[in-house]
């Protein structure tokens, strides 16, 4: 059964790349941040199970799960998209971007942004 979530959450906005094109330099992030769906205690206050969906959707589509706090709507301005940190500690070489990165020498680790203000 798919999970279906009534009310819109920030992860649903169009992803922003995580790969520079003319480097090729793939971003991750160096840490989890604040506010990760990856820590305890549901701090993003997601649906039951939509980490879970979110990560299978990300896997079945050889993607990645893009930190939400580097999405356009909760970001700083000029913020980059990044890697979540805590999804790639979860599936590390089974995902696509990173094992391309990783294969290439591109693997560029960044601090989570600023909170927004």
């Amino acid at each position: 059964m798919r999970y279906s979530n009534p009310q819109p959450e920030p992860d649903d906005d169009p992803a922003p790349a995580v790969a520079d094109p003319a480097t090729g330099e793939v971003r991750v992030l160096t840490r989890l941040c604040d506010t990760c769906i990856y820590r305890r205690g549901n701090l993003m206050n997601l649906a039951p199970g939509r980490v879970r969906q979110l990560a299978a959707e990300a896997l079945a589509a050889n993607g990645h799960i893009v930190c939400h706090s580097t999405l356009p709507a909760l970001a700083p301005s000029g913020t980059k998209g990044a890697i979540c940190r805590g999804f790639a500690n979860a599936h590390g070489n089974a995902i696509f971007a990173l094992r391309i990165g990783a294969a290439f020498g591109r693997i560029v680790e960044v601090p989570p942004p600023a909170k927004r203000e």
